[in-house]
């Protein structure tokens, strides 16, 4: 078994998996699109957007979509760990830009080092270093 999020996103999806490659999340690997070889269309503003996208690097696998009626994401967030701070950082700040960090990344007082934000397209992102 293995819990795979999807992320829905109103008409910009293409542009977040974009940027999600240069700050070195990993790479989108299959992009469908609405309209697109006999793929339905379930209104003509989404034709050519994102239906289905697979997105994968190194311990990160999501999907992600346009819908037209997505909503933006509430409730949770992804969580990225990584054993080296300075690599953590840069990934961070590559992460912020656009978006609103909402805990600065630092020690905390549990002992990781941790910080959170909401990217430029709305994705709650949490980043923890435990062995800083």
């Amino acid at each position: 078994m293995r819990l795979s999020p999807s992320l829905f996103f109103s008409a910009r999806c293409e542009e977040a998996l974009r940027f999600y490659e240069r700050c070195g999340l990993g790479k989108a690997q299959i992009l469908l699109r609405w309209g697109q070889n006999g793929m339905p269309v379930r209104t003509e503003s989404m034709r050519g957007k994102i239906l289905h996208a697979r997105f994968d690097g190194p311990g990160v696998l999501f999907f992600a979509s346009d819908n037209d009626d997505a909503e933006p994401m509430k409730g949770s967030a992804l969580m990225v760990e990584m054993n080296d701070l300075a690599c953590l950082r840069t990934l961070f700040e590559r992460m912020s830009e656009g978006g609103t960090v909402t805990v600065p990344l630092a020690r905390q007082y549990w002992g990781s080092d941790f910080g959170m934000l909401v990217d430029a397209f709305g994705v709650q992102w949490m980043f923890n270093c435990p062995l800083s």
